[in-house]
């Protein structure tokens, strides 16, 4: 992050699902739009964990670039929701 800010922000966030295959279904789902998130001012990671969620890693140079990321997050989040919706996976 840079240097020229006063401060930094970080902050996880966490997706619970009911079983691993809808946790690999959304994990792969994001995959190609994980690149596109990486900024100067924001830098997101991913991480699957074994207990069928997937753990978002954010730190952002200033609050804009956060929510930035944060609403992207969200943004993937409903359309997995809706999307096991529609399918009736779980």
């Amino acid at each position: 992050m840079s240097k020229d800010n006063y401060f930094s922000i970080k902050s996880t966030i966490e997706f619970q699902f009911y079983n691993s295959q809808i946790r690999e279904i959304s994990f792969n789902s994001f995959l190609p739009e994980f690149n596109r998130l990486q900024t100067k001012r924001s830098k997101i990671s991913i991480e699957k964990k074994n207990d069928d969620s997937i753990i978002f890693k954010i730190e952002s140079n200033d609050i804009t670039a956060f929510r930035a990321s944060i609403n992207e997050i969200i943004s993937f989040g409903k359309v997995v929701d809706n999307c096991i919706k529609i399918t009736k996976i779980s």
